[in-house]
């Protein structure tokens, strides 16, 4: 799965000179937690609500109402937006966005395509890609099994699968000491045959989860 499958595409943008004031209201008229900045297309900095929280007139401030709203009228965004933000490419795996937002320690990548901002992507956008690739929404069975790690091992709960017609919809795999932990999820309901096989076979059966309907 790549980054441009999971990105917003085309996010809304401030320049630089936007003013402080005018940014709260943006910040509050969208709802958004975050801007890219971008001058003359060109990705400049990121803005962030708590990046704004850092150049405005605290509440224990001597200034009054209308010196703070002249101050807030005055100052600009690029004193306040965090310059030349961690990127990545459209064309990255996801897993280089999330690797890249752990190792960084933030929450959101500005995403480039022939170097210009094409989207950006989130941690909630990993996350939401996380439960599609389990496909823990989807109405049917999922059981986790635990198989020795030894080439192979999948291959068998597979097979017992397809003997029966049953479709695997989403498979993971968990490493762990020796054995991996292999998730499998049908849109099936009725798992008592699959599990008397799997056990039959020498399996672990270590979970079993069925949705329930709407």
């Amino acid at each position: 799965m790549f980054v441009k499958n999971r990105m917003t595409k085309n996010p809304r943008t401030m320049s630089s000179n936007t003013t402080i004031a005018d940014a709260v209201a943006i910040f509050r008229e969208t709802g958004f937690k975050r801007f890219p900045v971008v001058d003359n297309g060109k990705l400049v900095g990121i803005l962030t609500k708590g990046d704004i929280q850092t150049v405005s007139p605290t509440k224990a401030t001597s200034l009054s109402i209308f010196e703070v709203n002249y101050f807030l009228s005055k100052i600009t965004i690029k004193e306040a937006m965090t310059r030349n933000p961690i990127t990545i490419e459209a064309k990255c795996l996801l897993e280089e966005a999330a690797v890249r937002m752990r190792e960084n320690k933030i929450s959101v990548l500005p995403v480039l395509e022939d170097g210009k901002l094409a989207g950006i992507i989130t941690e909630s956008d990993i996350f939401d890609a996380f439960i599609d690739l389990l496909g823990f929404k989807d109405k049917g069975s999922r059981i986790t099994v635990e198989v020795k790690d030894v080439p192979g091992g999948v291959n068998e709960i597979s097979d017992i699968y397809y003997s029966m017609n049953v479709n695997i919809t989403h498979m993971a795999i968990f490493a762990g000491d020796g054995f991996r932990d292999v998730v499998v999820r049908a849109p099936i309901k009725d798992v008592s045959e699959i599990e008397k096989k799997l056990k039959e076979k020498g399996y672990e059966i270590k979970h079993v989860l069925i949705s329930n309907d709407d």
